[in-house]
């Protein structure tokens, strides 16, 4: 799996009830071929990341989609395909 693009926005809490800060990710990855998650129109992955006050950051929930068919695939990321979002995640959100 490799990620070929992505875009990121601040979630805002008006009502500060959420600690901390959230952030959602819609991420397009490049899948292959012999992989279960493979679509020809390409799989994006929605992905909530949050960041407590003390600056530790995890990954709180994520969705598969499959961007031909628009619509959400019910199956999970390996634990080092997580690994990789979220330490992905965390880089783009120090570099804002």
């Amino acid at each position: 799996m490799e990620i070929t693009q992505f875009s990121v926005e601040e979630i805002k809490d008006p009502t500060n009830i959420i600690e901390g800060k959230r952030f959602e990710f819609l991420i397009d990855v490049e899948v292959d071929e012999e992989d279960e998650l493979y679509s020809e129109a390409g799989i994006e992955i929605r992905v909530l990341i949050g960041q407590n006050e003390e600056g530790e950051t995890k990954l709180l929930n994520y969705f598969i989609m499959d961007k031909g068919e628009n619509k959400y695939l019910d199956f999970g990321l390996e634990d080092e395909e997580e690994s990789m979002i979220l330490e992905f995640c965390k880089e783009q959100i120090v570099n804002e």
